[in-house]
């Protein structure tokens, strides 16, 4: 008899790719996607521990989902994922009715653990051994996506001053370009036209195992039939070369969009965190990378109050962002993370003051935001739909080749692709009719 799972993704994209790997692992182990919890057998958390927030978030999950247990026997509680590798055996202590804890690199015994769960053997695994054979699992792909994550590597060795990364997800690996190239050419056979890059520094890929660079890997899935919209994510600013840079002249299916992270405009506070860039050297990648392309958007990260920043520090993050003008970012108080060398800085800014420049970072983007929205009305986009839009079902919603949100009338066009009249724009999205 089939059971049914209900999982539940934390944080970043990489996050939600796994949670769909998991979920193709499940399937062969006579698990179905459960649409709501209380149709669950198994909940599954695949959690982030990138802040405080994120830790505390889950762990009062963790105590509904003890009251979820209680109500009926058999049921089972498993969580994977960031935290789950950071915490490890502490959080079975911390939250005993949780049955299976499993690391970001042990994703392909999830079938196992479940089966020893089942039979009332709780499981722990954290090995980060180098073993990922979960990237060998198909992600499940809901029927008729046209756009698709794909993960070419994952880890990260910078060790930035303030980032848990390279504790809970290991050293950068890099999958080998060929399962990459026939993964991407099965997506293109199902009918995905857009493909997302993800790592967590896709500017690493291949330099350890001595696959092909970063660039050639973009220019080669660009080159795939049925391919038409390629996009990437993470791009450390220390390492966009000219030559990724130059394919944004070169490939008209790379989208003109990069998510470049800043993270702080002063160089004093960028040399504390290790970023390995200068304030000056990110400019001069965003104005290669405008000269490169026409209409280039660009959405970046923003850490505000970490340890040492003064007030001036941070007016010169503000004045970068209106330099260069954000379509969008995201943006949060410095949290600081166990066993980070930032967890361990004084001089730490006060919570308050951290909550105000927050606030007044946020006011700035959402302005400039608005502004780049606006600059899209009276205007026609392409836009990839991605199906009926949130705010009306009778209309459709899809993305353009810039990243924008589009929610629009639909005309008497079919496929994918619809070309769309710029109407009017909101706070974060743009609304118009098909032509």
């Amino acid at each position: 008899m089939r059971r049914s799972v209900y999982i539940k993704t934390f944080g970043c994209q990489m996050n939600a790719v796994d949670s769909a790997r998991m979920l193709s692992l499940l399937s062969r182990a006579d698990y179905d996607a459960a649409q709501a919890l209380e149709e669950a057998d198994l909940v599954l958390l695949n959690t982030c521990s990138i802040r405080e927030k994120a830790d505390q978030k889950i762990y009062s999950e963790l105590g509904t989902l003890r009251r979820w247990k209680q109500r009926r026997r058999g049921r089972l509680v498993a969580v994977g994922g960031c935290l789950a590798q950071q915490a490890g055996e502490a959080l079975r202590s911390r939250a005993p009715h949780v049955d299976i804890v499993f690391g970001t690199h042990n994703i392909a015994r999830l079938p196992e653990m479940v089966r020893r769960a089942e039979r009332r053997a709780p499981s722990v695994e954290l090995s980060m051994d180098g073993n990922v054979a979960h990237w060998d699992v198909a992600p499940h792909l809901p029927g008729g996506a046209p756009s698709a994550m794909l993960t070419i590597m994952q880890g990260c060795d910078n060790f930035c001053a303030y980032c848990i990364v390279p504790y809970v997800r290991g050293s950068e690996m890099s999958r080998p370009s060929a399962a990459i190239l026939s993964e991407a050419r099965e997506l293109a056979d199902s009918g995905v036209r857009e493909v997302v890059l993800l790592g967590q520094n896709v500017n690493s890929y291949g330099k350890k195992e001595g696959e092909i660079p970063f660039h050639e890997l973009l220019r080669r899935i660009a080159g795939i039939d049925g391919i038409s919209r390629v996009r990437f994510i993470t791009s450390h600013p220390r390492d966009l070369d000219a030559r990724t840079i130059g394919l944004f002249s070169e490939i008209e299916a790379l989208c003109p969009h990069i998510h470049l992270p800043l993270q702080s405009g002063s160089d004093r506070i960028l040399a504390a965190m290790g970023r390995g860039y200068t304030r000056g050297g990110y400019l001069s990648k965003v104005k290669a990378l405008r000269s490169a392309r026409k209409g280039m958007a660009f959405s970046s990260d923003f850490l505000v109050g970490f340890p040492g920043e003064t007030e001036s520090d941070f007016r010169e993050t503000l004045s970068l962002m209106e330099e260069v003008r954000y379509d969008s970012a995201f943006s949060f108080c410095f949290s600081p993370r166990p066993g980070t060398r930032a967890a361990e800085m004084g001089d730490r800014v006060k919570s308050g003051e951290c909550r105000e420049r927050l606030q007044r970072l946020q006011a700035l983007q959402e302005r400039h935001g608005r502004e780049r929205l606006e600059e899209a009305v009276g205007k026609e986009v392409v836009v990839l739909v991605e199906g009926p839009s949130a705010k009306d079902p009778e209309m459709l919603c899809g993305r353009t080749p810039c990243h924008k949100m589009v929610n629009f009338a639909p005309g008497r066009g079919t496929g994918p692709f619809r070309t769309v009249h710029v109407r009017s724009c909101g706070m974060h999205s743009l609304s118009g009719e098909e032509r």
